[in-house]
């Protein structure tokens, strides 16, 4: 088989799309070139275009590889411990390590790519899709505060609904934080205030 032009013999579609992926997390959709990708990726643009589509599908493609392989990380912690409580800080604390990894670009890729959205030079399925995983994170979060009221560890007076919406706008912050600069350690703080919000908390 002929190798396609622009398309090196040693190319790893799986690295590829990391690369892209850095790329967009750290400056969005709109700011993020097609040269820059194109570089980053060690491809030409023609390659590029054959091997994920257009800019719009590979955002798309790395959108879904940050929710399989980062957000599932934050989704496992969420899930993994028994008090509801400790639940949803565990989830905030896996959040917080990840966008202040100093390996990675800083913050988080949906929240970044919300603030990059706007204007018509922004697909409606990026958005869209950008919008879908904001919803599916907080329905997490809901869905565990949901159980932590059927274990008795969240009054049942108290709003799932709400407080979902507080942890998720928390989680948000976090990553609006972490972009400007701020120190894992000011994010830990910022959660342990946040979780006064927990119905019943003396101190957080």
């Amino acid at each position: 088989m002929t190798q396609e032009r622009g398309r090196p013999r040693n190319f790893d579609s799986g690295k590829a799309l990391h690369q892209a992926l850095g790329i967009f997390w750290r400056n969005g959709f709109q700011g993020a070139s097609l040269t820059e990708l194109t570089e980053a990726m060690g491809l030409s643009k023609p390659s590029l275009y054959a091997a994920f589509g257009d800019k719009e599908a590979l955002y798309l493609k790395t959108l879904d590889l940050y929710a399989s392989e980062w957000l599932s990380r934050h989704v496992e912690a969420l899930e993994k411990e028994r008090d509801g409580r400790q639940a949803v800080r565990s989830f905030l604390r896996s959040a917080a390590a990840m966008y202040t990894d100093p390996v990675l670009p800083g913050g988080c890729f949906v929240v970044n790519g919300m603030a990059d959205c706007g204007g018509p030079s922004t697909p409606a399925a990026v958005e869209a899709a950008l919008q879908k995983t904001t919803r599916d994170a907080e329905a997490k979060i809901r869905e565990r505060l949901v159980r932590a009221q059927r274990d008795g560890q969240l009054p049942a007076d108290a709003s799932a609904a709400d407080l979902a919406s507080f942890f998720y706008a928390l989680l948000a912050g976090l990553g609006v934080k972490a972009k400007a600069g701020a120190r894992r350690a000011s994010l830990y703080t910022a959660i342990d205030a946040g979780m006064a919000a927990w119905p019943g908390s003396a101190t957080g």
